[in-house]
């Protein structure tokens, strides 16, 4: 990974200072040296030869290119089991429904997401830019998981509407790090200690525009640009916001 990134060293297709890429990363991981490897997002997906994998990890990555291809609506478990070359019985033994499936894709992408954001809360920066960024990077991924891979994105839609368990588990662990970050921002005093559960509050209140999936969804049609500018604008309100004593 390290090859090739000297001072006086060309950069070879796919690479950046930070590292290899290939091309369709967005933007803010290929320039950002907090993105995990292997490369997040949906246009820079690395899959190993199917052949290879454990058998549940094929099913979940023919149902991913189903539901991408045609949706939800069109994909079956039918269709899934005979691209993978067996009974949709033998499909239920890995996943007991077809909700079960469409949930383990949500938490493939939701799982990525967690490890880029883990990064971003174990880096050795001011608490308050830490928050700022992983702020930013959930927002964002959000949205750009729904500008490349609407129907995909729509399965998070829908776990995150009837509050299963996948959606559960991904507020859990998010909340975890935000909470993370906040108590080491007032170990250091960046952060007032009272108020902290409001403060915590306020957080999710306001960015919850940004990082609900139905919320993201009602507002696609809303230019990148305007909607990149809002969600600036709320993260550094609410780092703002956790600097004031809430008492």
């Amino acid at each position: 990974m390290k090859e090739g990134l000297g001072p006086g060293s060309a950069l070879r297709p796919g690479m950046t200072r930070m590292g290899w890429f290939p091309a369709g990363c967005p933007s803010h991981l290929r320039h950002s040296p907090l993105a995990p490897p292997p490369p997040f997002g949906p246009n820079c997906r690395m899959q190993p030869d199917a052949s290879s994998l454990p058998t549940d990890q094929r099913i979940l990555g023919i149902a991913t290119e189903h539901v991408r291809r045609h949706g939800m609506g069109r994909t079956t478990v039918t269709s899934v089991a005979k691209e993978a070359g067996m009974t949709h019985a033998n499909v239920y033994r890995y996943f007991p429904s077809k909700t079960a499936l469409a949930d383990a894709v949500t938490a493939s992408w939701l799982r990525q997401l967690e490890g880029l954001l883990a990064q971003v809360a174990d880096a050795p920066d001011p608490a308050a830019d830490k928050l700022e960024r992983l702020l930013l990077a959930v927002m964002r991924a959000h949205r750009e998981r729904i500008e490349a891979e609407a129907n995909l994105y729509d399965l998070a839609v829908a776990a995150f509407a009837e509050n299963r368990p996948v959606a559960r588990n991904h507020r859990a662990r998010l909340r975890a790090l935000i909470e993370r970050i906040v108590e080491e921002g007032i170990a250091t005093d960046a952060f007032p200690a009272s108020g902290r559960e409001r403060a915590l509050g306020l957080v999710f209140d306001l960015a919850y525009r940004f990082i609900n999936p139905h919320a993201v969804r009602l507002d696609r049609e809303i230019p990148p640009r305007v909607v990149e500018g809002r969600q600036a604008s709320v993260a550094q309100a609410l780092v703002r916001a956790l600097r004031t004593d809430f008492r």
